[in-house]
């Protein structure tokens, strides 16, 4: 039986089985020989659905009783990032999300198309081709043709093991110990780490004024609304909300912070090498949280970022809280300054 502490809620285990490049489908042959097979999948409407060959070997799944699965690694966390002795803490943060059900043929070429454009958004979204539609005459013989199977996603369950059963110390720990790493993904599972633990002490780079939270790396789901914060200012004058979107999601750094209800209220970004160099761009802070500080605490925390972590110089441009003319968001204008004494000029 599967621990509450670890249980994802419905939605989020949907969203991690829309998202998985690819999805695990383990059935029974009518022979009872076992079958386990990996598929491209999309969540169409209610359903899990994936495509194959009429003639293939999925065609003996069709009502038959299966297990989908997807999963992904949040951060592998070392037995000394607890314990500097015994290896028994060594452990893996992961989420992961099963759905049971009986497999499901297809057949309105409607809901095939429906499920084959989602494949194709999926998997290209920069489009390219001609939209597909059940009656187009590029698509209607092919659409006909194709095998659609599902899943329905009636029976869902997710698990997020993020550390829940760890003591307060040990998660904080943890959230340190991996910004200080810095390998591909550990950012990210601190601020995973963060919000599955929310009674464990905040490390001392996420400190932020009180009625803010600060996140270590912001994505896809925040890129429209800091977009929607730096249009209009001067620095990005003539820029458009796409293209201002481009660059948040190019950055090798990019953190944020939110208010009590989540609003997005102020953004700081940084492209650096890696080696020598960093450079600081858009720090906004929304109107309300003006001299309060945060501007100060996004700053810090870009500064102190993993992947900036071996600049030894960053410039910075002039970057100003929103509809402010004279003062930037960190209280600093043009400036440069070596990594060690984390000065500015």
């Amino acid at each position: 039986m599967r621990r509450e502490i670890f249980r994802m809620d419905r939605a989020d285990a949907i969203a991690l089985l829309a998202r998985a490049p690819v999805v695990h489908v383990a059935s029974t042959t009518p022979e009872g020989e076992p079958v386990l097979r990996v598929v491209h999948g999309v969540v169409v409407g209610d359903h899990l659905l994936f495509h194959g060959a009429p003639a293939g070997e999925k065609m003996e799944l069709v009502g038959r009783p299966a297990v989908v699965s997807a999963e992904e690694i949040v951060a592998s966390i070392p037995s000394y990032f607890v314990d500097p002795e015994r290896a028994c803490p060594a452990t893996t943060l992961y989420r992961s999300t099963q759905v049971h059900g009986t497999i499901e043929r297809i057949e309105a070429p409607r809901v095939k198309a429906t499920m084959l454009a989602a494949l194709m958004q999926k998997y290209q979204p920069e489009g390219g081709y001609v939209p597909i539609d059940a009656e187009h005459p590029l698509y209607k013989k092919a659409v006909r043709g194709v095998l659609v199977l599902g899943v329905s996603l009636e029976r869902i369950d997710g698990k997020a093991k993020l550390a829940q059963n760890r003591a307060p110390a040990e998660i904080t720990r943890m959230m340190e110990l991996l910004w200080a790493r810095g390998a591909p993904g550990d950012v990210a599972a601190v601020d995973l780490l963060r919000a599955a633990n929310p009674s464990a002490p905040a490390p001392s780079f996420l400190e932020a004024p009180e009625g803010a939270e600060l996140a270590c790396a912001l994505g896809e789901a925040e890129a429209d609304e800091a977009a929607a914060m730096l249009v209009g200012t001067y620095w990005c004058e003539g820029a458009m909300p796409a293209r201002i979107r481009v660059g948040l999601l190019g950055s090798s750094a990019w953190v944020g912070a939110r208010d009590r209800s989540g609003a997005l209220v102020g953004t700081a970004r940084a492209l650096a090498d890696g080696a020598r160099r960093a450079w600081m761009y858009d720090v906004i802070v929304a109107d309300a949280w003006r001299g309060r500080g945060l501007g100060r605490a996004l700053v810090r925390l870009l500064l102190d970022h993993p992947r900036c972590a071996a600049w030894r110089r960053c410039f910075c441009v002039r970057v100003m809280q929103r509809g402010s003319t004279s003062r930037s968001a960190s209280g600093r204008g043009m400036c440069s300054g070596r990594r060690g004494a984390r000065s500015t000029r």
